[in-house]
């Protein structure tokens, strides 16, 4: 009898289990009563800062397929939007980006290679939206103070002679500019730029802002009609899919601004699919946009491979498509900006999310992701604890759906039990039974279902494979009309390097590359005191560096080559290596760090400003010494730390200077 009575508990926990496996939880896809928010875009953030540095860099045909992948409709991420730096001069993450005016009587609209990549995504979709930030601002726009506002009419004209030099040379419409700081916003700046825009002819050019925090700015909004009117889009920085009940309130377009920045293995696009589909489940959000688009940066600088696919090697002509290229096409591949989202969107029963979308012509897209907590972390902010398991769910086609037959379906499995993942698959359309289907739901996985037929996973032979920078390495500027303005595989990280013609000196420094950063810029990231552009590969131990410099500061002047650099990015101040110093004062000096604080040897060089010197940098094992025009003027410095880094150049403040004849030799 007791037995009997043990049984019957098991048998019906037994009966639960079996029957709620195959029970399945039904969810209404309607626009019956009334829809949702516009849809406006997916995209991808190129900036924030020198991000996309390296793929300019790439040979053809491999530069354009990894442009394919990026904005081709129906190829790869299909991406709506681009958003760019506006560059400031300035180290903004991972790099700096020129601007188009580093001095107030200066104005150039070929520098960098934002104007490049904007054409080349205009061309593969002409109806790509086009979006302009500044990180940062030349030192002028200040007045020698590191804030952009306090001067806002000098500030909001810097910012709209870009978006006019962008039409104006490149032909192209920025529709979009965003105002954005570490510390606030400024509500006198973003009215004034307002208005400069429509005294400019710009009454389309739309402003989001800040571009970093939903507060304080939405109260502000809501207090403030003028600050109202002037701003047209609320963009948040990494909301964690959550809005605030203000934002709400404003009935603005509440856009994730900018997204992601994980690093872009498989978590990382679990990552993404998640936040793709909560961004507007969770917080309305209707836009949003990777930090970054591709990662085309030294990898061993900040955030390393936090882009949607990696492409950081021109000199092999290797990139790699990685999966968050393949969980954008679920969305943008069957929904276009203008689509609207229906009122019936939200959480599965067991966990994720599905999204839906209409053009209201009769097209459905449904964008399904199971994704589980530990495979869907994202850099920030913290992920609170969720839990998602296998389930089958049943959706109901009602309102004018009713007519839909078929869907078209797409699927991604993560797979992470047996890392054999497949993204993007095409699967047999699914027929509507009575204005419904079901599907059968397991974790990590992304579906789209949609009457969009024009889908395809877009496909190139294999890049050549993965190869280290080469030991040699040699430039020597020679170029009449370079394609941009920085020189290649040299990645700035305070200061900036252009391309530049010697007229004082047409013999053979006709053609140098010069740092033209005079003043401190001003960015909420941190410049060193020094400018540094870094070159090579960080796992270099034992080589030789070697560049004919040119100082132009009198007395003051100095400029260095340097080996092991360890550190860029917002880490560059504290950046180590061996760095060999001369200076327009006559004198010579090897420091271990980039600051010159740790003196490893000094003494008389008898150099001077306005004249070619050759600095040659020998670092083998612990010991490192120097030559000056070819003989050696130090020898034997011991060096501990580090034991690797990139090569470089740089200055000894900002001031003008110029190299030449750069070469690397490295064991």
């Amino acid at each position: 009898m007791e037995l009997s009575l043990m049984v019957v508990p098991v048998l019906a926990l037994v009966l639960a289990l079996v029957l709620d496996s195959c029970w399945s939880q039904s969810y209404v896809l309607t626009d019956g009563d009334k829809l949702g928010r516009v849809f406006d875009g997916i995209g991808g953030l190129s900036g924030g800062g020198a991000t996309s540095r390296l793929l300019v860099n790439y040979a053809e045909p491999y530069r354009s397929q990894i442009l394919d992948y990026l904005f081709k409709p129906n190829f790869g991420a299909s991406l709506h939007i681009l958003k760019v730096e506006i560059g400031g001069d300035a180290q903004t993450t991972d790099g700096t980006e020129p601007s188009h005016m580093h001095y107030d009587n200066d104005e150039n609209y070929f520098r960098g290679y934002e104007w490049w990549l904007m054409k080349e995504a205009k061309k593969r979709n002409p109806n790509i939206t086009l979006i302009g930030l500044p990180w940062a601002f030349p030192g002028w726009v200040g007045r020698g103070k590191n804030w952009p506002y306090d001067y806002p009419d000098i500030t909001a004209a810097y910012v709209v002679k870009w978006i006019l030099g962008a039409k104006q040379y490149h032909d192209l419409d920025i529709q979009y500019v965003g105002i954005w700081n570490e510390r606030s916003y400024d509500a006198k700046y973003i009215k004034l730029l307002r208005y400069t825009l429509d005294k400019s002819g710009l009454e389309a050019v739309r402003i989001v802002a800040s571009d970093n925090l939903w507060e304080p700015i939405v109260v502000s909004l809501l207090l403030d009609p003028e600050l109202s009117s002037a701003v047209d889009v609320i963009g948040a920085h990494y909301p964690g899919t959550i809005t605030v009940t203000e934002a709400l309130k404003t009935q603005k377009k509440l856009w994730s601004s900018e997204d992601y920045s994980s690093f872009n293995d498989e978590v990382g696009g679990g990552c993404w699919a998640r936040i793709l589909n909560q961004n507007y489940v969770n917080g309305l959000m209707t836009a949003t946009i990777s930090w970054n688009l591709v990662a085309s940066y030294y990898e061993d600088l900040p955030f390393g491979r936090d882009g949607l696919m990696t492409a950081e090697e021109p000199w092999s002509g290797n990139y790699v498509v990685e999966s968050p290229i393949w969980i954008t096409a679920h969305t943008t591949q069957f929904s276009q900006p203008g689509w609207t989202y229906l009122q019936t969107v939200g959480h599965l029963e067991h966990g994720g999310s599905y999204v839906a979308l209409t053009d209201g012509k009769g097209n459905l897209t449904v964008v399904i992701e199971t994704m589980t907590h530990d495979h869907s972390v994202c850099i920030r902010p913290p992920l609170p604890p969720f839990n998602v398991t296998s389930q089958n769910a049943t959706f109901q086609l009602k309102g004018s759906f009713t007519s839909i037959e078929e869907l078209q379906v797409w699927r991604s499995q993560f797979n992470f039990k047996t890392k054999k993942p497949y993204f993007f698959e095409k699967l047999p359309p699914l027929k509507v039974l009575n204005g419904s289907f079901t599907l059968s739901l397991a974790e990590d996985e992304v579906y789209t279902l949609t009457t969009i037929t024009t889908g395809n996973k877009g496909s190139y032979p294999d890049p050549p494979p993965s190869a280290p920078f080469p030991k040699v390495y040699k430039d020597n500027f020679d170029v009449l009309n370079p394609p941009f303005s920085e020189a290649p595989d040299f990645a700035d990280q305070t200061g900036v390097f252009e391309y530049y013609v010697n007229l004082t000196d047409p013999g053979p420094h006709l053609f140098t590359l010069r740092q033209v950063v005079t003043q401190r810029p001003i960015t909420w990231a941190t410049d060193a005191d020094q400018t540094i552009s870094v070159i090579g590969d960080h796992q270099w131990q034992d080589l030789t560096v070697s560049c004919d410099i040119f100082m132009e500061n009198i007395q003051t002047g100095g400029v260095f080559v340097a080996a092991r650099v360890d550190k860029g990015g917002g880490s560059v101040r504290s950046a180590r290596g061996v760095f060999f110093w001369v200076f327009a004062d006559g004198s010579y000096r090897v420091t271990n760090d980039l600051a010159g604080q740790t003196v490893l040897a000094e003494g008389l060089s008898g150099t001077q400003a306005f004249g070619w010197y050759t600095l040659t940098l020998t670092v083998q094992g612990q010991y490192a010494s120097g030559l000056l025009n070819g003989f050696p003027l130090w020898r034997n410095a011991v060096v501990l730390t580090p034991k690797n880094g990139w090569a470089a150049i740089g200055t000894h403040s900002f001031e003008l200077a110029q190299f030449d004849n750069f070469s690397v030799i490295a064991e």
